[in-house]
């Protein structure tokens, strides 16, 4: 059975929160130290699992092609691109913008709770509550993602921010949270559920690590992790490739049925490539 990424997520939260959380009392107080602490253990773990993943699918070729989606290689010499190559392209805007505003939720997260100006509840507390958030926030995180996605989709906002991130038809790891400041700000506000209903630091981590760590996954642009002609770990999904390759389809995640719900499923058929034609045309040509 392949191992999930939400469950390694769930273990590095844990990890992290165990090992490589600031003192509180020093997070009372706003200062360079803890602040820069939080953005260095964030940059770590996305080298971590996009360069990871980077180094295993395209710099060692560990499985060739196999199981890989689109079989062209990541675009080199395009000016379509920052810097002119789709990988440092991606890495830029990885870091510079979104691992910045997702640390910077964290900050505020931190503060504010080491303060007390938060509600929060924990295992001892609330046995029952604190298990169910576990449940809860993958279900929360891909429906949030689903909306401000579609919100993304809206013609101006997909000019000024979206087209960013879907300059990547042929995805790669680093193309995950690839994406503009003012994408990275909503994406990663799904966080602000935890400002308002009482929950635990780990869960606040987990819900950073589903959505800071799981789109390197999802945008491998390999179904999975192949060692030994067995698949070891899941990896992208042939539902997110069909979005990047006809944009206004599939705005949620595989695990969820919103798009079945909400009317913009592509089951991968001629006859939902064609409705998904007309959606962007309609959308695109006003």
């Amino acid at each position: 059975m392949a191992i999930t990424s939400v469950t390694i997520e769930l273990a590095l939260a844990l990890g992290v929160y165990q090992f490589f959380q600031p003192d509180w009392a020093e997070m009372r107080t706003l200062s360079v130290g803890w602040i820069f602490q939080i953005w260095v253990r964030n940059f770590i773990l996305l080298c971590l699992v996009a360069g990871g993943l980077h180094l295993w699918f395209i710099t060692f070729i560990g499985q060739q092609k196999k199981l890989k989606f689109d079989k062209r290689d990541q675009i080199d010499k395009n000016g379509h691109f920052t810097f002119r190559n789709q990988v440092w392209d991606n890495m830029f805007w990885s870091i510079a913008s979104s691992l910045t505003l997702w640390s910077a939720y964290e900050v505020c997260y931190f503060w504010a709770a080491a303060n007390a100006y938060l509600p929060q509840t924990s295992f001892s507390e609330n046995p029952i509550w604190f298990i169910a958030w576990l449940i809860i926030i993958p279900i929360w995180s891909s429906f949030h993602f689903y909306w401000a996605h579609r919100f993304l989709h809206w013609p101006p906002m997909y000019r000024l921010a979206h087209s960013l991130h879907h300059r990547n038809i042929n995805i790669g790891p680093w193309a995950g949270i690839s994406m503009h400041p003012i994408e990275a700000l909503l994406y990663f506000s799904t966080l602000m559920i935890h400002f308002v209903v009482p929950s635990h630091p780990i869960h606040f981590i987990f819900h950073a690590y589903v959505n800071g760590l799981n789109p390197c996954v999802s945008h491998s642009g390999y179904e999975g992790i192949s060692v030994e002609n067995r698949k070891r770990f899941n990896t992208g999904d042939f539902f997110h490739q069909l979005h990047h390759r006809y944009f206004e389809c599939n705005y949620g995640t595989a695990e969820m049925p919103w798009d079945v719900l909400f009317g913009s499923f592509h089951d991968g058929s001629d006859e939902a490539t064609a409705t998904t034609r007309n959606r962007k045309k309609h959308m695109h040509s006003k």
